[in-house]
């Protein structure tokens, strides 16, 4: 085969997974509506899914997630991850929707700013951002996890947060916006803090300033330990994804108990 027959190829498997995909999300999402609509039958606490929810948690993700991977700010993994985080938080709670929208196009927006000079310090850097199926479920597993467990016990639809009156869904409901809170400063920190500071950067544990983990063959910012690299503190336990797993799991839990207990009590 020639280059241009392999290219048209590629072009054309890619598009064959993007209708299947597609094809998959769309029944997923149908039996979620399924499953509501049955379980509003037997439990009558619960509420069903309308069929204009369902439609606007399936098209309104889609949309989204294909302009920001045209824009590069997902690659294929990063876009299928983003449909799956994108349709449970948004037929969930409309809330978490609109939370989770401005933190995407916030960071994509933080992540092109002044890529130029990014794209010298930092060697994983890539153009628009290019966020991969880990990154989207390390900032997206926890609150994905809690809209599943909020539907669950409240069903999807939209509640005032009242502890006193519905604690549960009021308790998750913080607990979600507290790990997308948590995510857009750690995205929002990294993506300023690179190209705006003008001193080292400190240890939190100790706020000694430390040099910034140069590859001294090339003097640029390394995420994992190499070869040319010079090893100065600290044990590689952690890497970034895995840190913002970590902190969003640590503010989902201590926000709403720290909400809780500021909560006027009648």
């Amino acid at each position: 085969m020639t280059h241009l027959d392999d290219n048209i190829c590629q072009r054309y498997i890619r598009m064959i997974t993007n209708i299947v995909i597609l094809s998959l999300i769309i029944c997923i999402s149908l039996a979620f509506w399924i499953m509501s609509m049955t379980a509003s039958t037997y439990y009558g606490n619960l509420r069903p899914v309308s069929p204009w929810r369902w439609l606007f948690s399936v098209i309104v993700p889609v949309l989204i997630v294909s302009n920001g991977f045209k824009k590069k700010s997902l690659d294929h993994s990063g876009a299928l991850g983003g449909l799956v985080v994108g349709f449970i938080l948004t037929i969930a709670n409309f809330s978490f929707f609109t939370s989770l929208l401005m933190f995407f196009l916030s960071s994509s927006k933080l992540t092109k700013w002044k890529g130029e000079i990014k794209k010298r310090l930092d060697s994983e850097y890539k153009e628009g951002g290019q966020r991969n199926w880990v990154q989207v479920f390390c900032n997206g597993a926890v609150p994905t996890e809690l809209a599943l467990l909020y539907m669950i016990e409240n069903g999807p639809g939209e509640i005032p947060i009242d502890f006193s009156k519905q604690y549960t869904a009021s308790w998750m409901c913080l607990s979600l916006l507290a790990a997308l809170a948590c995510s857009a400063g750690d995205t929002w920190a990294s993506e300023v803090g690179t190209v705006l500071s003008k001193s080292p950067p400190r240890l939190i544990t100790t706020w000694d300033k430390v040099p910034v983990g140069l590859d001294e063959s090339t003097g640029m910012v390394v995420n994992r330990p190499t070869n040319e690299a010079k090893h100065i503190a600290g044990k590689p336990i952690l890497d970034n994804n895995a840190v913002n797993l970590f902190s969003s799991v640590v503010i989902a839990l201590l926000l709403p108990t720290a909400a809780w207990g500021f909560w006027p009590r009648e």
